[in-house]
């Protein structure tokens, strides 16, 4: 199956190019293929960051409409230089080149060049790659890819590469990236758009750029050739004239972009450009609109075989299964509800990032397991047998990148869940998780913009700002028989009870109580262990223990009054973000803890109370501990108002976490009295 479909051209206009275009030629000699100098081997500022396993010395592409036999083709160039620093950036020898293709038109990979040079006694050798070092594999249906890898690499070798993609589909112009897993020393790339085609340009990153998209202006002759009568008749030839639009964009030292704590992508900060055609508006012609609207979206997908076609035809096979779960039962509510878990509890989740069926719904059905999208429809078709409201959903998990709301691209959206209206409000599902109670999502689907699959397509959002994960754990401490006994009870977040009922349902409730007797010392010991509420999946667990500790040898008592709940290290290590801090939800985690002080005992040390704000409104960390007389009381609470903070605000979202970590590990001392 494919869901990219090839732009349909009218064929009465044919064209070919008849004159040059050299707009900034100068820029574009910047990295002449073969021109390799001594002085090239030189150390760069960046490889004086040991990090830095390979530098991309330059890195120059160009985009232009020329003519091929009877139709515009799209000539993508490019040459691309680097210096490998050692061995962790060997990778960087090995090159991948995706090509589109669909029904008998493909890109077409040309002008194939690469070499590798090492510097030997002062002189410059360069080693060739054979042709026969190129090879081609299959990635799906629609997509192949060339790969090579340079000879001749070991530390301090540059190599370079230069090559031409001619791709016959105007949609498919090429993006660049001016930032990666290496740092950039010069990126340039320069489109070249005759006046027929307009594109929308799409626009990312946090770097500055020396030229930003700055527009020169020309004008270009092409020769025209076109058919008679429907093109029954002779060929005819002539020639246009349009004018053409170059935009050209330039950076230089662009750091590489390291993956850091709360992330969603690395794709959605990247620097790049990315294009998506809009419309063609040929000579005498009437204009093509090519970017769909969202009304159009839900028409296509509501069309597809593989997506809505079948949610409301030819389900009789789900009739007695819907009948038997909704007999009795009058609300809506409660309809849906017992729909879901008997999918969420039956059917099994073979991946969760699909937009389309990978089979037929009622394959899905007698085989009790598929993809997301497979599970989710399903559970659509159900409700609406029910003869509920029901609409699939179309989103993008925070892994995939973010969708936009401006346009319509299917492409940007890799995931399916369920809604369904009843009196007592909408309610958005995914039964694709065995663990999720109804009206939950996993915070993977917190991602922003999405839309629902209703004739009017409108948008909603699931935003991680929206999301709060509250935790509670109290521990309560006495002295008994010259050791410390003590109670745990804890309210762990919805989603780590999530995560401990996948554990638990892998490995089992001892297997996880014996993970959380290796966060105490080998003294102690955990007794009386309980979980409730584990098969309630619309609510948190409960988690309850007993524990004893013993003193040490020389009869003083070291008590982290914050167990296994104190955050031991800051997430945030980096000395600087480029790019925002994205956690999956927002936090209100509140510990307390009450001790009595045991007989014969007293304190020889504790914590000081403290309390940091963050951004005065947008968190908080109280450390509250005081005592009196042989009472000990600690309250300690984390909570964040927001989830998303911006690369100037990392510092303090730092500073903010540093201060919880040291306040956590700080200890109680109790001694012995004389």
């Amino acid at each position: 199956m494919h869901h990219i479909k090839s732009v349909a051209f009218p064929m009465h206009l044919l064209f070919g190019c008849l004159i040059t275009f050299t707009a900034f030629s100068q820029d574009k000699d910047k990295v002449k293929f073969g021109r390799i100098d001594p002085k090239d081997f030189e150390k760069t500022k960046f490889e004086l960051d040991t990090s830095a396993h390979a530098v991309v010395i330059a890195d120059v592409g160009t985009s232009e409409f020329e003519m091929e036999r009877d139709h515009f083709e799209i000539r993508f160039k490019r040459t691309c230089r680097v210096k490998i620093v050692d061995k962790n950036g060997y990778d960087a020898a090995t090159v991948e080149i995706p090509l589109f293709k669909s029904g008998q038109s493909e890109e077409r990979l040309l002008n194939l060049k690469a070499s590798s040079y090492n510097l030997e006694n002062g002189k410059v050798v360069e080693t060739r790659m054979e042709s026969k070092s190129v090879f081609t594999d299959q990635l799906k249906k629609d997509y192949l890819e060339k790969k090579f890898t340079l000879p001749a690499v070991k530390e301090g070798t540059i190599i370079e590469y230069s090559y031409l993609v001619s791709s016959p589909f105007y949609f498919n112009l090429q993006p660049w990236a001016f930032q990666g897993e290496y740092p950039c020393l010069w990126s340039e790339y320069s489109v070249t758009i005759p006046e027929y085609f307009d594109f929308i340009f799409l626009r990312q990153g946090y770097q500055q750029f020396t030229m930003n998209g700055e527009k020169s202006y020309d004008r270009k002759t092409y020769n025209i050739s076109y058919t008679n009568n429907g093109g029954a008749g002779p060929t005819e030839h002539g020639s246009a004239s349009a004018s053409v639009t170059t935009s050209h964009w330039i950076t230089k030292d662009v750091p590489a972009l390291k993956e850091q704590e709360f992330t969603t992508t690395l794709r959605n900060h990247i620097s790049k450009i990315e294009f998506q055609l809009a419309t063609i508006r040929y000579p005498d012609s009437p204009l093509k609109p090519v970017l769909s609207t969202w009304p159009k979206l839900f028409e296509e997908l509501d069309k597809d075989e593989d997506f809505g076609l079948t949610l409301d035809k030819n389900n009789g096979y789900l009739g007695d299964v819907v009948d038997g779960l909704t007999a009795g039962l009058t609300s809506d509510t409660a309809k849906a509800r017992r729909i879901y878990n008997y999918v969420r509890q039956n059917f099994a989740c073979t991946s969760h990032s699909g937009l389309y069926l990978t089979k037929s719904l009622k394959t899905v059905f007698s085989s009790h397991n598929g993809n997301e999208t497979d599970i989710n429809l399903l559970l659509v078709a159900m409700l609406r047998r029910a003869k509920l409201d029901a609409a699939p959903v179309i989103l993008s998990t925070r892994q995939h990148g973010v969708t936009l709301e401006m346009y319509p691209l299917v492409n940007r959206f890799n995931y399916t869940i369920a809604s369904v209206n009843t009196t007592t409000g909408t309610y958005f599902m995914d039964a694709s998780y065995f663990y999720l109670g109804f009206g939950r999502l996993d915070g993977s689907c917190y991602n922003g913009h999405a839309r629902i699959m209703t004739p009017e397509i409108p948008a909603i959002s699931f935003e991680p700002d929206s999301l709060v994960e509250k935790k509670s754990t109290y521990v309560m401490l006495m002295g008994e028989n010259g050791a410390i006994k003590g109670s745990f009870q804890q309210m762990p977040t919805y989603f780590e009870s999530c995560k401990m009922r996948a554990q638990i349902k892998d490995k089992g409730k001892e297997e996880y109580f014996k993970s959380i007797s290796r966060d105490f010392t080998s003294e102690t010991v955990i007794s009386n262990t309980a979980i409730e509420d584990l098969d309630d999946y619309e609510v948190p667990v409960k988690v309850k223990y007993d524990f004893e500790m013993k003193p040490e040898a020389d009869g003083m008592l070291y008590i982290n009054p914050m167990f296994s709940e104190a955050r031991r290290e800051n997430p945030f290590k980096s000395q600087e973000r480029l790019y925002p801090v994205e956690m999956p939800f927002t936090v209100d985690d509140v510990y307390t803890m009450s001790l009595t002080i045991p007989e014969g005992y007293e304190v020889e040390e504790l914590p000081k109370p403290a309390i940091v704000k963050l951004n005065e409104t947008d968190g908080v960390f109280q450390y509250l501990i005081q005592k009196n007389e042989n009472q000990i009381q600690l309250r300690s609470r984390v909570k964040l108002e927001r989830a998303t903070f911006a690369p100037a605000e990392y510092n303090l979202l730092r500073d903010f976490f540093d201060m919880v970590v040291k306040k956590q590990a700080e200890q109680i001392v109790l001694k012995k009295t004389k």
